[in-house]
C-alpha cells in the first residue's frame, strides 16, 4: 500500500509562482539570494508574486500608491479589534475573525471579476498590518496608532507596532522577514487557500481558511515557541545541559529541520545575519548568542539544520514584536502568496477534489437497535 499519510510528496497542483528545488527557494524564476542580496522591497516581491515579473518604477509607485491609500480600518473593523482584545482571546483567531469582517464590510466580496479581485487583494494585503499593530496595542492597554502613507510596508507596520519612526536598519529586517516568508511553494496553509478557491468561493474565505490552517501548531508558531525556548535557556543557565535533557525526554527542539529542505534552508542565513546586526552591542545580543550555541549544539550532535523560524524569533523581538503575535507576522507575509495562489487557481480552475484510501471495515451486517 502506498503511504498517503501527509501527501509527502504528492504533486497537487501546478503553478509559477514559487518553487524549491534542490535546496533553493524561488519566487517566478527569482532565487531568493538576487531579491535578498539587491535588497528587493517587500512591495516589489508583492508585485512579482501577484504579476509573475518585477515591476517596472512606474509600475511599482502606482502598487505602492494603492497599497498606502489603503492602509487605514474603519471604526467598526477597530470597535471589533477592541472587543476581541479585551476577551484574551488567541491572536490568529482574532486575524481570522478580523479578515473575515472585512469581507463583510465589503460590498463588492462576492464579485470575482479581474478588477474586483485586484481591488478585493489590494485591500487585504493593506489592512492586515493595520489589524495587527491595532490588535497589539489595543491588547497592551495602549492607543493605536494611525498608518502613514508616506511610509512602506515594513515601516510603516513599525511604526504603528511602537509608535515611532523605525531606523533604517529595523525597516531593513522587517523587509527581509517579510519577503523571505512571502510564499513557500504548496505549504499547508496555501493548499487550503487553493482548495476553497477552487469551489469558487470568495477572496475573503479563501485568505480566511488559510489564516485557520496557518494557526495550527504544526504549521505556524514555531518561531514563537523558539523565543520561549530561548527564555527558558536563559533561565536555565547552561545550553547543553539544558538541550540534552531535552532530547532525552524526547522532546523536540524547535526551529530545527524541515520537511522539504535536506541540507540547509535557503532564507535562514539572511535572518542570522539580521539577527547578528540587530543585537550587536545591545543586551540584546544575549538572544544571538544563545541561538548560536543551539545552533552548534544541534549540528553537531544530531545534523540538524536551523530553520526560517530560528532566527526570526531574535529578530522579531529585537524590532519590538511580543513573541505572543509572532505567527501574525508570518500571516502578514504569508497573505502576499495565498492571494497570488488564489489569483492562480482561478485563472485555470478545476474543482480540488481527492480521493480517499478507506481502510476501515467491510460486509458488515446491520443489527436491529433492540438486538444490540
Amino acid at each position: 500500500m502506498t503511504d498517503t499519510k501527509g501527501l509527502k510528496d504528492t504533486i497537487a497542483c501546478e503553478t509559477r509562482i514559487s518553487a524549491i528545488e534542490d535546496d533553493r527557494l524561488s519566487y517566478a524564476g527569482y532565487d531568493i539570494s538576487e531579491l535578498m542580496d539587491n535588497r528587493a522591497r517587500f512591495e516589489e516581491v508583492i508585485y512579482l508574486l501577484w504579476n509573475l515579473h518585477l515591476p517596472t518604477e512606474i509600475e511599482l509607485n502606482y502598487f505602492e500608491k494603492e497599497l498606502r491609500k489603503n492602509y487605514a480600518i474603519s471604526d467598526a473593523v477597530e470597535q471589533c479589534i477592541l472587543i476581541q482584545s479585551r476577551k484574551h482571546l488567541h491572536p490568529m483567531s482574532v486575524l481570522r475573525s478580523t479578515v473575515s469582517l472585512l469581507g463583510v464590510y465589503n460590498v463588492n466580496a462576492e464579485e470575482s471579476s479581474v478588477e474586483a479581485t485586484y481591488e478585493q487583494s489590494i485591500q487585504l494585503m493593506a489592512k492586515i498590518p493595520t489589524i495587527i499593530a491595532t490588535f497589539m496595542r489595543l491588547r497592551q492597554g495602549l492607543s493605536p496608532v494611525e498608518p502613514r502613507e508616506d511610509l512602506g510596508f515594513a515601516a510603516n507596520f513599525l511604526y504603528m507596532l511602537n509608535g515611532k519612526e523605525p531606523t533604517e536598519l529595523e525597516v531593513l529586517a522587517m523587509n527581509r522577514a517579510l519577503v523571505l516568508h512571502a510564499d513557500h511553494e504548496l505549504n499547508a496553509s496555501t493548499f487550503a487557500a487553493r482548495v476553497c478557491a477552487s469551489t469558487l468561493s470568495d477572496i475573503y474565505s479563501c485568505v480566511t481558511a488559510a489564516i485557520g490552517t496557518l494557526k495550527g501548531p504544526l504549521h505556524g508558531g514555531a518561531n514563537e515557541r523558539v523565543f520561549d525556548m530561548l527564555q527558558d535557556i536563559r533561565d536555565h543557565g547552561d545550553t547543553v545541559t539544558y538541550l540534552q535533557e531535552k532530547l532525552a525526554s524526547n522532546e523536540k527542539i524547535m526551529g530545527f529541520g524541515h520537511r522539504v529542505y535536506q541540507t540547509q534552508d535557503p532564507r535562514e542565513k539572511y535572518l542570522r545575519e539580521m539577527a547578528r546586526e540587530l543585537t550587536r552591542g545591545t543586551e540584546d545580543n544575549l538572544w544571538y548568542e544563545l541561538s548560536k550555541e543551539v545552533e552548534t549544539y544541534m549540528k553537531e550532535t544530531k545534523g540538524l539544520i536551523p530553520n526560517v523560524d530560528f532566527y526570526s524569533a531574535t529578530v522579531y523581538h529585537v524590532l519590538g514584536i511580543d513573541s505572543s503575535i509572532f505567527t501574525l507576522i508570518f500571516a502578514m507575509s504569508r497573505v502576499s502568496g495565498w492571494i497570488a495562489h488564489v489569483q492562480e487557481q482561478r485563472k485555470n480552475n478545476k474543482l480540488i477534489r481527492p480521493r480517499s484510501m478507506y481502510i476501515g471495515l467491510r460486509d458488515l451486517t446491520y443489527i436491529p437497535i433492540e438486538r444490540r
